[in-house]
């Protein structure tokens, strides 16, 4: 697939999520609810509806797609998984966490509003994301739903996101060896990538072998994701990147770039694409978008 085919194909999904997220994100109130605060939900479409390429959810429609299974389930799925990315980013944000005004280029949550309003958006993501999966217009078996819904668990909470960036506040005072490194960005940055990649098999009902490869090649994208966005770090301005630049070093903070140089970053970013291909080499020529997405991984510019 050629790098213009797959941009296409990658913007497709983006506006598709968005106007997924737009619906989702409307004012009127669904049943079971009584109200949805204005201010509450501008805070929210603020931290949502604010460009990014919408990787992790192009993951669960396109591994989907390889599988065979339904786009519109897919669609959802994809969305609710944006709602969890979104969430963390805008907490991320936060002075007590990160601390950043920019975010893809505009203001943070908290510097839009206050920290109560981005808290609250971000509680409220979090929580929506697993209505969106819950809610019989998903499309899918009570079965697969509650498989969506333990996966994304895990991936987003105490043993996923949230545990690593718990990891990564830490890493402010102490920080981590290699190993340590690694775990915190598989938790922080790979496990939603993961689970985009995995979501797909859980949506199509495939078999536990295609499970694990999918789970495997969203685990490997994302630790190319994580070392291309730290060369990132390192050479990119604020403006090309939609928020500071770095952050990590000034906060002596440990990444494998620090360790181990840029030129080794390359080398290794290469044997991940490799790793990754070599994955999807069972489902042959079906599997080409998602080899492409392995390669925009670790080639991006922002």
């Amino acid at each position: 697939m050629s790098e213009t085919e797959f941009t296409t194909r990658l913007e497709s999904a983006r506006k598709d999520v968005e106007a997924c997220l737009d619906r989702l994100l409307g004012p009127e109130p669904l049943e079971g609810e009584t109200a949805r605060p204005e201010t509450l939900m501008a805070a929210i479409r603020h931290g949502v509806l604010n460009g990014g390429k919408r990787f992790r959810p192009f993951l669960v429609i396109e591994t989907t797609r390889l599988l065979g299974g339904p786009a519109d389930a897919a669609l959802r799925v994809a969305a609710a998984l944006e709602c969890i990315h979104c969430y963390s980013l805008i907490h991320d944000d936060l002075p007590a966490m990160d601390d950043d005004d920019l975010r893809r280029g505009r203001p943070t949550v908290h510097t839009a509003f206050d920290e109560a309003a981005a808290i609250l958006a971000g509680d409220s993501l979090l929580t929506l994301a697993f209505d969106i999966i819950a809610d019989d217009a998903t499309g899918l078996d009570p079965v697969a739903r509650l498989a969506l819904v333990s996966a994304l668990s895990r991936a987003a909470g105490i043993g996923g996101m949230a545990g690593g960036q718990a990891l990564d506040l830490a890493a402010e005072k102490t920080p981590p060896d290699e190993a340590g490194i690694v775990t915190l960005q598989a938790m922080k940055t790979g496990a939603l990538i993961r689970f985009g990649a995995e979501a797909g098999a859980i949506i199509a009902g495939a078999g536990a072998d295609a499970r694990a490869r999918l789970a495997r090649f969203g685990a490997v994208i994302g630790l190319a994701f994580q070392l291309a966005d730290d060369l990132l770090d390192l050479r990119a301005d604020a403006e090309t990147m939609g928020k500071a630049t770095g952050k990590d070093a000034g906060r002596g903070k440990g990444t494998l770039v620090s360790l181990h140089g840029p030129a080794w970053a390359e080398r290794r970013l290469t044997e991940l694409v490799a790793e990754a291909e070599a994955l999807l080499s069972p489902f042959g020529a079906r599997a080409a978008t998602l080899i492409a997405a392995a390669r925009f991984v670790a080639s991006r510019e922002n």
